[in-house]
C-alpha cells in the first residue's frame, strides 16, 4: 500500500477542524457511557452484589470504557467519513494533491482511533471520580495503547462498511445488526459464564469480546492465560480490517 508520512497532514487537518466542535463532541462522547455507568453500575449494581470480592462497578468500568472507544471510532468512520466523501467531496480535494488515497483513508482511521481514545480517557476520568482506578500507572499507560489499537480495529471495520454505503440509511444495518448486539453480548455488562453454550461460542466471533477481555485484564492487573488468545485475535482482526478497509475505500475513491 502507498502509505507515507503525509498521513500526518490528514490527521492534523482533522484536528484543526475538530477544534470547532470540541465541546459538543466531548459532551456527546460522555452521555451514553455515563448513562450506562449510572444505570447499570450504581442502579443495577446495588442488586448484583460483589464480583470477585469487588463491587459491580469494578466489573463494569473496563467494558464500558472499551465500548465507548468502539462507538466513537465507529461513528467517526461511518457518518464522518461519508460526509467528507459524498457531501463535502473532501477526498477528491485531498487526492488531487501529493496525498494518496491510502494516506487519506489511513489518516481518517487514525483520527477516528484518536476520537475513540478521547472518549475512553473521558470515561476513565469519570470512573476515577467514582473511585474506580486502574491497578497501577503501568496499567493506565497500557490501557491507552489498548484503546488506540481497539479504535483502529473498529474504525477500520466501519471504513469497510462506508466503502459500500450508498446513503446514510445503509449504516442502520451495521449499527443495529452488528454494533448493538456486540454491545450486549460481548461481556460488557454481564459475565458470559452463565450464557448458553451457543452464545459463548458466538461471542468469540465478536471483536468487542476480545477487546473487553483485554481491557478488563489490564484494568485489574490480572492476566489469565486465555488473554494471549484475545490479544492474538484482536491483532489479526485489526490488521485484516485495516488492510481491507484501506483497499476498499481506495477502490471507491478512485474509479
Amino acid at each position: 500500500m502507498n502509505i507515507s508520512y503525509r498521513v500526518a497532514h490528514v490527521f492534523i487537518r482533522n484536528l484543526i477542524s475538530y477544534k470547532r466542535f470540541v465541546l459538543t463532541t466531548f459532551i456527546a462522547s460522555l452521555i451514553q457511557p455515563l448513562f450506562y455507568l449510572i444505570t447499570f453500575g450504581i442502579g443495577m449494581g446495588s442488586y448484583m452484589g460483589a464480583f470477585g470480592g469487588k463491587s459491580y462497578l469494578f466489573f463494569l468500568v473496563p467494558g464500558v470504557l472499551i465500548s465507548s472507544v468502539m462507538m466513537s471510532s465507529t461513528f467517526e468512520c461511518l457518518f464522518g467519513t461519508f460526509v467528507k466523501m459524498v457531501h463535502e467531496r473532501l477526498y477528491d480535494s485531498l487526492i488531487a494533491t501529493p496525498i494518496s488515497a491510502e494516506d487519506a483513508v489511513t489518516g481518517d482511521i487514525l483520527w477516528a482511533s484518536f476520537r475513540g481514545l478521547i472518549s475512553g480517557a473521558l470515561m476513565m476520568i469519570v470512573a476515577a471520580a467514582m473511585g474506580i482506578f486502574p491497578v497501577s500507572i503501568w496499567s493506565f499507560l497500557l490501557l491507552l495503547v489498548v484503546m488506540t489499537l481497539v479504535g483502529i480495529l473498529f474504525a477500520s471495520l466501519a471504513m469497510i462498511v462506508t466503502s459500500y454505503a450508498p446513503n446514510f440509511d445503509f449504516f442502520n444495518y451495521y449499527t443495529e445488526l452488528v454494533i448493538t448486539p456486540m454491545l450486549f453480548f460481548s461481556g460488557v455488562f454481564f459475565p458470559l459464564d452463565n450464557f448458553p453454550g451457543w452464545m459463548k461460542t458466538l461471542a468469540q466471533f465478536m471483536p468487542l469480546t476480545h477487546a473487553v477481555n483485554i481491557s478488563r485484564a489490564v484494568y485489574s492487573g490480572v492476566y489469565p492465560t486465555k488473554i494471549l488468545f484475545n490479544v492474538f485475535v484482536g491483532l489479526i482482526l485489526g490488521i485484516i480490517a485495516f488492510v481491507f478497509g484501506v483497499k476498499r475505500m481506495k477502490k471507491r475513491l478512485i474509479k
